[in-house]
């Protein structure tokens, strides 16, 4: 069972398609491991997880990035983000923004 609402999984996903498509992208394709990625979005998460559509060779391709820990709060959900971006900001040699 989804600890999160659907609303809750809305807001996130809709602030980081709206506001955070480059970091989004930058997650994808460091610890997502989908290197070739030219468009990235988030779709879902649950406790163990996100889940993402990525664009590689002009095909959309599903992605699931586990999370470092089970999550159960809408508080942890940012703190995860966060540092899935800056370890694959890390993994792909990107100076620190």
């Amino acid at each position: 069972m989804n600890p999160f609402e659907d609303s809750v999984i809305e807001a996130i996903t809709r602030h980081m398609n709206r506001d955070h498509t480059a970091d989004t992208l930058v997650i994808c394709r460091g610890v997502g491991g989908h290197d070739r990625a030219t468009a990235a979005r988030m779709d879902t998460f649950d406790a163990t997880g996100a889940e993402f559509t990525t664009t590689v060779d002009g095909v959309a391709t599903p992605l699931r990035i586990a999370w470092s820990k089970p999550l159960s709060t809408r508080a942890e959900v940012r703190p995860e983000i966060v540092r899935m971006y800056h370890e694959s900001r890390a993994r792909l040699g990107l100076a620190e923004a």
